[in-house]
Order: structure tokens, then C-alpha cells, then sequence
């Protein structure tokens, strides 16, 4: 319940912002093309200085605003979806993961010494009380201690595999979103081509400025498609380092455990 929570959160707060941005550019994209044009008169000398100006003063959010427009927001807003939904599940990965760490070295002093105090049901409280993967794979093996070491053995590793498939879990819909926004931003472009194409054969010349346009729109969005899929991809490749560690970390561990039951006899035969 508290990681859908979180989830939700992290996607609130994802979405509100950047959605904000995205509605902003196409209220202004709606309100460029709306507008009437006006005489075209001869720009002074001045004006070209303060064009200037203003364009070094934009800022980050207002220069993304207006590439966003640039881009055609039909074609911008998919793979900005494929973002903010990427980064709330990598963001859930990562916080999980993080949570599920733990420090092995202590708990295995703990649960030694619970063994040597209090026996088998002694150690399983210690680790029924402490969070993560590693805590859980201890429980399971002690819960077979009176089966013999061999049985404790298989549930260590049967169970072993159960917490890293979770572990692993949402890792599909990263790499998922790391594929699908360059495609998306390629079907942009591709899109942005043809329509440049068309301008061409519609007025029957080949004009730099006519095709200029065209191609600057299906560029940005593959820009932005490329951009998405780098930014998932150093999430992605984080968790998959964090996952390592922890599969690193539940494998020492259980085999430290089976060495601890052997060394006080408390295999159950």
C-alpha cells in the first residue's frame, strides 16, 4: 500500500509540472496561429539588439515551451508521456530498492547471537522483525531447519529466486519506455518529412525556407524521443546495479546462514 502510494505521489508530482508546461505551449501554439498578421515593416537596427537580449534572458522552462510548440505538440506530447511515466516507475524502483537494502553483516551477528541465546525460534524472530530480501530468505531457511541442511539449502535458493523476481519488478515498463520514445520521436520525424515533401509539390519549387521548416520539426522530435531514452537509460542501468548488489549481497548471506546452522548443530539432523 505504501509503495502505490509513493507511486502516485511521484507521478502527481511528475505530471503537474510538466503537463503545465505542455498546455502553456499549446494554448500559445492555438494563440500564434489565431493571431492576424500585421505590415511587415523594416526592423531597426535597436530592435535587433533588444530581439537579441531578450532571446539570452529566456529562460530554461520558457526556451522548452517554445521547442515544444516548435515541435508540433501532436507529435511532442507521446514521448513527454513516455517520460514522466518512465521516471515515476524508475523513481518507485529506485526508492523500493533502496528500502529493501540491508545491513547483512549486522544481521548476521544478530542472528547468531539469537541462536546461541534463544535457538532457531530466537533467530527467526530477529529476522521476521528486520525489512528486505535478505531478512526474508533467513526466515524461510530457518522455518526448514528441522528438515535437515539440504532442505534448508533448497528453500534458501528456492526462495531466493522468488525475492529477486521481485526485486526485478517494473524494469519491463523502463525499457519498455526507453524503446517506444525515439521510436516515437522518429515516427515524428518521418511525419515532419512527408509534410515537408508535400509543401514541396504543392507549390512546385524547392525553397530553402519552405523546407527548412519541415525538417526543423521532424528533428526536434527526435531530439526530444533521444533525450527521453538517454535520461531512462541512467535510471535503468542504476537499478539494475542496485539489484545486482542486492542478489550479490542475499547470496552471501544465506550461505553465511547455512554455515552458522552447521557450526551450532542446528540442522535437525
Amino acid at each position: 500500500m505504501r509503495k502505490l502510494i509513493a507511486l502516485f505521489m511521484l507521478a502527481g508530482i511528475l505530471f503537474v509540472p510538466v503537463f503545465a508546461i505542455a498546455q502553456e505551449a499549446t494554448a500559445d501554439s492555438a494563440a500564434v496561429e489565431e493571431a492576424t498578421p500585421e505590415v511587415e515593416e523594416p526592423a531597426a537596427a535597436p530592435m535587433i539588439v533588444d530581439d537579441e537580449i531578450v532571446a539570452e534572458e529566456l529562460s530554461f522552462h520558457q526556451v522548452v515551451k517554445e521547442k515544444f510548440i516548435e515541435g508540433d505538440p501532436l507529435y511532442m506530447t507521446p514521448v513527454l508521456i513516455c517520460l514522466i511515466l518512465g521516471l515515476a516507475v524508475a523513481l518507485e524502483r529506485i526508492i523500493t530498492l533502496n528500502l529493501s537494502t540491508t545491513n547483512t553483516k549486522k544481521l548476521l551477528v544478530k542472528v547468531e547471537d539469537a541462536l546461541a541465546s534463544g535457538g532457531v525460534e530466537a533467530a527467526k524472530d530477529v529476522t521476521k522483525a528486520t525489512k528486505g530480501p535478505v531478512a526474508s530468505i533467513f526466515t524461510q531457511g530457518l522455518m526448514r531447519y528441522s528438515e535437515g541442511i539440504e532442505m534448508v539449502e533448497k528453500s534458501i535458493i528456492s526462495y531466493g529466486s522468488v525475492e529477486m523476481g521481485r526485486l526485478e519488478k517494473g524494469l519491463v515498463w523502463i525499457s519498455l519506455f526507453i524503446s517506444l520514445a525515439p521510436m516515437l520521436g522518429f515516427m515524428g520525424t518521418v511525419i515532419g518529412m512527408i509534410g515537408a515533401f508535400d509543401s514541396i509539390e504543392a507549390a512546385g519549387d524547392i525553397s530553402p525556407s519552405l523546407v527548412a521548416g519541415g525538417i526543423k520539426i521532424a528533428l526536434l522530435t527526435t531530439v526530444a524521443g533521444l533525450i527521453v531514452a538517454i535520461i531512462l537509460q541512467l535510471f535503468y542501468n542504476y537499478c539494475v546495479a542496485k539489484i545486482d548488489s542486492l542478489v550479490n549481497d542475499m547470496e552471501d548471506a544465506s550461505i553465511t546462514l547455512v554455515d552458522i546452522l552447521v557450526k551450532h548443530k542446528l540442522t535437525g539432523k
